[in-house]
């Protein structure tokens, strides 16, 4: 579906910062059908990512060590507004706002979890022109390690709320709500996951197929880290790439709202 504005608080860009843009580009645009010219050098070569013609997702040199991620972006009116929220309410400034060209202003924070997000002051570049469609970013997911101390940090910084599922008493999955719109989720970290796995924002991408994407996906040299499963919103599955950042593919049993 075609998206032209977006509210603010609203996570509406992803994209990942990549050892070898171009093999990733080669990966991405086979899997989900982008076509991804390398930017501009005054952009660093970073790369826009479209499907349809629109912009979906983007691709860049990651800018120092670590993994391999996809980074999820929240629109906001003043980027240094909120790093000052997010100093506040006990998160970490990565990396200050700062201008990116005419097309944005852009920072780069950790909750006090760890997860790391980013978030973006619109200038020429105004987020994914489509989403929710195959091809397309479909939703971020945080995994935490506190799942209230992360409610309290994000409505203080963003005003969301949580509509949570419980079991046992605790939180089994929250959906993040902005002005009574669902607008993400969270989840507590599984047992299953490996302790060295830091809380984290998480990407889906919609696809036709589920166990075609995993096929695919395996073919080009990623790595399947859940196999294919049926929940409500659809059939999913937990990738990585070549380069080893983690991503999922769903297929939508319905189309949510933009």
């Amino acid at each position: 579906m075609d998206v032209e504005t977006y509210d603010f608080g609203v996570p509406y860009w992803v994209d990942l910062g990549a050892d070898d843009p171009a093999a990733a580009a080669a990966f991405y645009g086979e899997l989900l059908g982008w076509e991804c010219p390398e930017g501009a050098p005054e952009a660093g070569g970073y790369r826009v990512c479209l499907l349809r013609g629109e912009p979906v997702a983007g691709i860049g040199s990651k800018m120092g060590p670590g993994p391999t991620m996809w980074m999820s972006y929240v629109n906001v009116a003043d980027a240094d507004e909120t790093a000052g929220k997010v100093a506040a309410a006990g998160g970490t400034v990565l990396a200050g706002p700062m201008d990116v060209l005419e097309v944005g202003r852009m920072g780069v924070f950790a909750d006090p979890q760890g997860a790391v997000f980013a978030v973006w002051q619109a200038g020429e570049h105004k987020g994914a022109g489509v989403v929710n469609e195959p091809g397309a970013f479909t939703w971020s997911e945080l995994m935490t390690t506190d799942t209230d101390a992360a409610a309290a940090f994000y409505a203080a910084v963003f005003g969301w709320g949580v509509a949570a599922s419980e079991m046992d008493g605790m939180l089994a999955y929250g959906e993040w709500q902005l002005g009574g719109r669902v607008i993400g989720g969270m989840l507590p970290k599984p047992p299953t996951v490996p302790a060295e796995v830091p809380s984290s924002w998480n990407v889906y991408f919609a696809v036709e197929d589920t166990d075609v994407a995993v096929s695919t996906a395996q073919r080009l040299g990623g790595s399947l880290l859940m196999p294919p499963t049926d929940i409500e919103p659809g059939r999913f599955a937990v990738l990585a790439d070549p380069a080893g950042a983690v991503f999922q593919v769903i297929a939508l049993a319905s189309v949510p709202p933009g």
